[in-house]
């Protein structure tokens, strides 16, 4: 009995709460003509209007969350007005949708709230019925148009009483509250635009911070392959070197000079690994000195344009790196070049990168030109890369790496 019952007492709660939150937009209704009012006459309205917003976007939060609970949904907590500007709040769906829900939400509640009380209102006049004789004669309680003078039209009012509470509780009460729970929630719930736009803007931050979270994985495992392993590496071939000039059997000595080699050889294989894992020269000079270096040891002049493009993102400086060293690469060894030039600016957000080299052009990027795994790094990180390489030259390959404000 208590569980039927469980339901429509706490939707006769819910509505008792919603008519008094009915009560209260009466008074936000004048109050918010009251700010707007105040936009055209003193001007003051552009300072309190913002922070209006604010306080409404709260209010409508809390109701939905209250009908969210009802419901046993859950529904994350609406985004207040960022900005301070007049036309900003105005623009903001949030605020609008808000707007048009606080007088709708003031007269349906309002009504709700009524139906509520009917409730309570039958129990105390069931309590009326049934104290009819400690009112003084002549003040009788009156039910239904009939007055009550004795225990027989009383024990009558108290069934058609109880009969009107189980109608009201079952059958109106218990299914209006979900109802109004439901409209609130439809009229607070963001577009469908809304919600593609917050979930991409969800899975780009989740996608930077994976992307700095494997940039630094990758600084540790090049310093672990660094500091550690090449170390011991170098130990071993040190040993082996002393111990092949140490021995006398000619056997030996073959063995040991033949591990000596298989240990310089894994160096030079882990070097390689080190430098495609993480080039340890930006780790020591920056992408600036980086570029730097690469334009000193490349056997075609380079001249370099370099900005200081500040603190990048780890994965972002790799990127740029090696879309510059492969530009390079393919300049001189297909291109025949005989000049590049390697430009960087970062601005707006965007990390821009550009190498141009005066060679013979037609890359042909499905030849194992490389020009497609860069897209595929450059793409990992929501950026984009453009080749411009007509047959004659001169090419002209760009990247545009997103690194924030």
């Amino acid at each position: 009995m208590r569980d039927v019952w469980r339901g429509p007492l706490r939707a006769c709660g819910y509505l008792l709460v919603t008519g008094a939150a009915g009560l209260v937009g009466l008074v936000l209704l004048p109050l918010s003509l009251v700010v707007v009012t105040l936009i055209a006459v003193a001007g003051l309205g552009l300072l309190l209007l913002p922070h209006w917003a604010g306080f409404l976007v709260g209010w409508a939060d809390l109701h939905r969350h209250r009908a969210a609970r009802l419901l046993g949904e859950e529904v994350p907590v609406l985004s207040a007005p960022a900005s301070r500007g007049l036309r900003v709040t105005l623009r903001d769906p949030v605020v609008r949708r808000v707007l048009v829900w606080v007088p709708v939400f003031t007269v349906v509640s309002l009504g709700a709230g009524l139906v509520g009380l009917l409730l309570p209102g039958l129990v105390l006049n069931t309590l009326q019925a049934l104290l009819w004789w400690v009112f003084p004669a002549g003040l009788e309680p009156v039910m239904y148009g009939f007055p009550i003078d004795g225990w027989a039209i009383a024990l009558a009012g108290v069934v058609a009483q109880a009969v009107l509470f189980v109608v009201l509780a079952l059958w109106v009460v218990r299914p209006l509250a979900p109802a109004h729970a439901r409209l609130c929630l439809r009229m607070l719930a963001p577009s469908e635009t809304e919600v593609l736009a917050e979930r991409v803007d969800r899975l780009s931050r989740t996608r930077a911070d994976v992307v700095d979270t494997h940039g630094a994985e990758l600084r540790r495992i090049e310093r672990d392959l660094h500091d550690g392993t090449q170390a011991r590496l170098v130990s071993i071939a040190m040993q082996l070197g002393v111990a092949r000039e140490a021995v006398s059997d000619p056997q030996v000595a073959t063995l040991l000079e033949r591990a000596h080699e298989g240990a310089e050889e894994a160096m030079v294989e882990l070097r390689e690994v080190i430098r495609h894992v993480y080039p340890p020269i930006l780790a020591d000079r920056g992408l600036p000195g980086a570029l730097t270096s690469l334009a000193a040891r490349t056997s075609v002049p380079v001249r370099l344009d370099v900005a200081d493009p500040g603190g990048l993102p780890v994965a972002v400086e790799t990127a740029a790196y090696y879309v510059v060293t492969e530009a390079v690469a393919n300049a001189v060894r297909h291109g025949d070049a005989e000049s590049i030039s390697v430009r960087l600016t970062r601005e707006a957000g965007l990390l821009r990168v550009e190498v141009l080299d005066d060679g013979r052009g037609g890359v042909d990027e499905t030849s194992g030109s490389g020009v497609s795994g860069l897209r595929r790094r450059v793409a990992a990180l929501d950026g984009r890369v453009t080749v411009d390489s007509p047959v004659g030259g001169p090419t002209v390959i760009g990247a545009e790496l997103p690194c924030g404000s």
